[in-house]
């Protein structure tokens, strides 16, 4: 009787909790999604109008501009619609816009923006747009009124109270007597099915003995484990504000911290000033958005002639230099290190191995101890800077296959997601390596693992199997090795979208006319261009001989089709890529010599770096574009030639050896090896007409612009997050178990 008082008394305690706690937090909850849900209907009411309105701006038709804003705002939550200028001044407005709203009232950004508002007695939710248009830029406004928000929020309360008290009190003295009867066997139960998970086994408990919580506990911890959130739903588009509600939803108080040998931004000292460089680098290229958008630290190596001057006592600077947003630490590496670490075992033993690019890959003792160092030094800035004992860290590439063990000593409490950029290889080719066993070994200290495609992803898994004691579960690419736990996840990289180079760029018609009339190219003539680093993975000599076999094959073409090859220099210490360089220019200079002629040479070899508007201007000046790689992770370069081509216009000649034609099956997809099959595809995208042109590219450009570089970070930061709950509930049933049993007495 006792324990019946007992129990009956801690039901009523624990009901009139719930019933205090419950309602408000219901309440909270069901306003936060009515909230969610609003702006998901502002970006969808402002994405569908959208073209009219740039149109309409372009042509400053007010009358119609104040039609499609009155139209917007038939939407019952939508009260009203209005065009602040760039300089705050309200210029277009619906009829329903109060008359004591101004433009200072909403947050005008880069970015979209969501603010809320309280003018009289409306609460207003307003959302801001930024949109540039021809001569008038400026923020499309969107007032959503908040009341449905607060009475679902109200309505919710009133009836969660309802339902608690009625379900609660007619479930307590079931509780009671079901908690004395049950409590041993679901604790035993309970125990079984977290131990027979954490043990990997298949956690099938008896039906006869397990409770349905012991079940559902251990289902739970299962799809933990081996699943995690998609990021295909039709209904997310990733941007950097999806990002930033990422974190702050599944990740809150996160501290995000990427490591990467390549820095974002270089402070080369050029006469008396200092210059800011952009390094050509797909990393890079990759990498820079997610930070602007979450922020977080970035650790690199300082490579710029006056990097030293521009840090702070701890190394630190805050970028980007127009807008900081993020923190890059610098590291410093000395010449000696430098060649052993990066142009050594990176780019001579693990580039040309991971590649399988025909060069033979040198491995050196000298340059494995220089890599070792490196890392380490690399390690213990990670860990100084970490500010949390739990930080996510994102490293990136071949430079660093030992820093996730590394790191997992000095921070055994960090979730560390290791992307490898480029290929891995078979086990044949990667049992080469004099230090495979190691190289595994630190990549294994990583959370999660995660290359291009799902084919490097089983190269991975073999080379595990056949060169480490660890146990690899194939159906979920999950590996356990010692007291590590590492999961093989394909995340296929992309890039930002809307991309930077887009900004300011002219009409397409204006940057060919540039573009013809700096190069000395008449109008008929057809453009077709290549860019890439100097790099022998990237398939320009090839290239360059498809060029020479096609006009060899149809001289009908001479003197009325050019190629523009771009090769930023790159490795140059390397003789591989000295003798590269030197072969593609003595190439070029023989291909001219053969089908040109004093004013017109058919190839143009432009040696240097160039700045992304740059590269833009002659993606949207081309009528092909030519991605011929040996071998490749992805191919940014690719991804960006669609994202240029907002005509909708242009062909893609993309390698299949490159991880992007998974993608980009609307390209078309070539054996760079097969000069004959150039030479076809050449002739088929100068003779492609503008119509197929068209939908081919409408394909590729919406698949780059769903699988940007958002959802590549979206994806590996939802997969962190789910280890992190799961590790959390595994801690909190550890403790549990460590506690000693107390007996029910009645």
């Amino acid at each position: 009787m006792k324990l019946v008082l007992r129990y009956g008394l801690a039901a009523l305690l624990i009901v009139t909790a719930i019933i205090l706690v419950v309602p408000p937090f219901a309440a909270s909850l069901i306003e936060q999604w009515s909230r969610s849900d609003v702006e998901s209907r502002s970006v969808l009411a402002f994405n569908s109008a959208l073209d009219d309105i740039t149109t309409l701006l372009a042509a400053h038709d007010s009358r119609k501009i104040v039609a499609v804003f009155e139209r917007m705002s038939l939407d019952e939550e939508l009260l009203a619609v209005g065009f602040c200028d760039q300089q705050g001044v309200l210029r277009y407005a619906s009829r329903q816009m109060p008359k004591d709203f101004t433009c200072k009232q909403a947050r005008l950004g880069k970015t979209p923006t969501f603010s809320t508002l309280r003018l009289g007695r409306l609460r207003l939710l307003v959302s801001s747009f930024p949109l540039a248009a021809s001569g008038q830029n400026g923020h499309v406004i969107l007032l959503h009124d908040l009341a449905l928000v607060e009475q679902r929020g109200a309505e919710t309360r009133l009836w969660t109270v309802i339902v608690l008290v009625g379900v609660v009190f007619l479930a307590a003295a079931f509780a009671v007597l079901a908690s004395v009867l049950l409590a041993r066997r679901w604790v035993h139960s309970l125990r079984r099915a977290i131990n027979d998970v954490r043990l990997g086994g298949s956690g099938v408990i008896d039906g006869s003995e397990a409770p349905p919580f012991a079940r559902e506990f251990r289902h739970l911890l299962r799809e933990l484990q081996l699943t995690s959130l998609s990021v295909d739903g039709p209904d997310i588009d990733w941007s950097p504000a999806t990002l930033r509600q990422l974190l702050t939803q599944k990740l809150p108080g996160a501290e995000v911290i990427v490591v990467s040998n390549r820095e974002p931004y270089i402070h080369n000292r050029e006469a008396d000033h200092i210059v800011v460089q952009t390094p050509a680098s797909g990393l890079v290229a990759a990498i820079e958005p997610i930070m602007r958008a979450c922020g977080g630290t970035w650790v690199a190596h300082g490579s710029g002639s006056a990097d030293r001057e521009m840090v702070d006592r701890c190394d630190c600077i805050r970028v980007p230099p127009d807008s900081p947003a993020y923190v890059l630490r610098r590291v410093w590496v000395s010449e000696e290190e430098q060649n052993g670490f990066y142009y050594g075992l990176a780019n001579e033993g693990l580039w040309p191995l991971c590649h399988m690019a025909f060069v033979r890959p040198i491995f050196r003792e000298r340059d494995w101890e220089q890599y070792k160092v490196v890392n380490e030094r690399y390690a213990q800035a990670v860990a100084s800077e970490a500010k949390r004992p739990d930080p996510i860290v994102l490293v990136q590439d071949y430079h660093f296959a030992l820093l996730p063990r590394m790191l997992r000593k000095k921070l055994p409490n960090a979730t560390i997601v290791t992307f490898w950029h480029i290929p891995w290889p078979n086990p044949e080719i990667f049992g080469i390596c004099p230090w495979k066993e190691e190289i595994i070994d630190g990549l294994l200290g990583s959370s999660v693992i995660g290359f291009h495609t799902q084919f490097h992803c089983n190269n991975f898994l073999d080379t595990i199997d056949r060169f480490m004691q660890a146990r690899t579960d194939r159906e979920q690419s999950f590996v356990t090795f010692g007291s590590s736990e590492s999961y093989i996840r394909p995340y296929p990289i992309s890039i930002e979208w809307p991309p930077a180079g887009m900004k300011d760029q002219k009409p397409v018609a204006d940057c060919r006319a540039a573009v013809r009339r700096r190069l000395g190219l008449t109008r008929e003539v057809k453009i077709g261009i290549g860019i890439e680093r100097f790099d022998y993975t990237k398939g320009i000599i090839d290239r360059l001989r498809a060029v020479d076999a096609f006009l060899t094959s149809h001289p009908e073409w001479r003197n009325r089709f050019v190629f523009i090859q771009v090769a930023a220099p790159t490795r140059t210490k390397l003789a591989a890529y000295s003798a590269l360089q030197a072969e593609a220019t003595e190439l070029a200079r023989e291909i001219n010599a053969r089908h040109g002629d004093t004013s017109f040479q058919p190839i143009l070899l432009m040696v240097r770096h160039h700045e992304l508007n740059e590269i833009f201007e002659l993606f949207r000046a081309a009528d092909l574009c030519i991605v011929s790689s040996l071998h490749d992770g992805m191919n940014l370069v690719a991804k960006e030639f669609v994202a240029a081509r907002d005509d909708h216009e242009g062909v893609l000649l993309l390698s299949t050896f490159a991880g992007a034609s998974r993608e980009l099956t609307e390209a078309l997809i070539v054996n760079p090896y097969d000069a004959h099959a150039m030479v076809t595809a050449i002739e088929q995208a100068l003779l492609m007409p503008m119509a197929e042109q068209r939908e081919r590219m409408r394909l590729m450009r919406e698949i780059v612009r769903q699988r940007n570089v958002y959802r590549w970070a979206g994806q590996m930061l939802l997969d962190a997050a789910d280890l992190r709950k799961r590790k959390r509930i595994i801690q909190i049933m550890s403790h549990q178990e460590t506690k000693p049993s107390v007996e029910l007495v009645g």
